[in-house]
């Protein structure tokens, strides 16, 4: 990891307590939808730090397994591609 890696830990932890909560309401037997709305804001925070581990990932290990700057553009087309699936 690079310096994601605090960004990445942080968003990690939210993930974490989220999961702590909706694991309680499942418990509570809260309502359905409630639940299920606290599942989709954790896996928003899980997706944002698994895009930031990717990123982190081509702009570090991929580009040098490209050989270097020759690299930049194709890898920020790569990102174009995941931000667009990532919606």
């Amino acid at each position: 990891m690079t310096a994601e890696k605090e960004t990445v830990a942080r968003l990690l932890k939210t993930a974490r307590g989220q999961m702590d909560g909706i694991l309680k309401m499942v418990e509570e037997d809260r309502y359905c939808i409630d639940i299920s709305n606290q599942l989709m804001a954790c896996q928003s925070v899980l997706g944002k730090a698994n895009k930031l581990i990717i990123k982190g990932h081509m702009e570090h290990c991929v580009k040098s397994a490209f050989g270097g700057e020759d690299a930049t553009e194709k890898i920020e087309e790569l990102l174009g591609i995941f931000d667009k699936l990532a919606k």
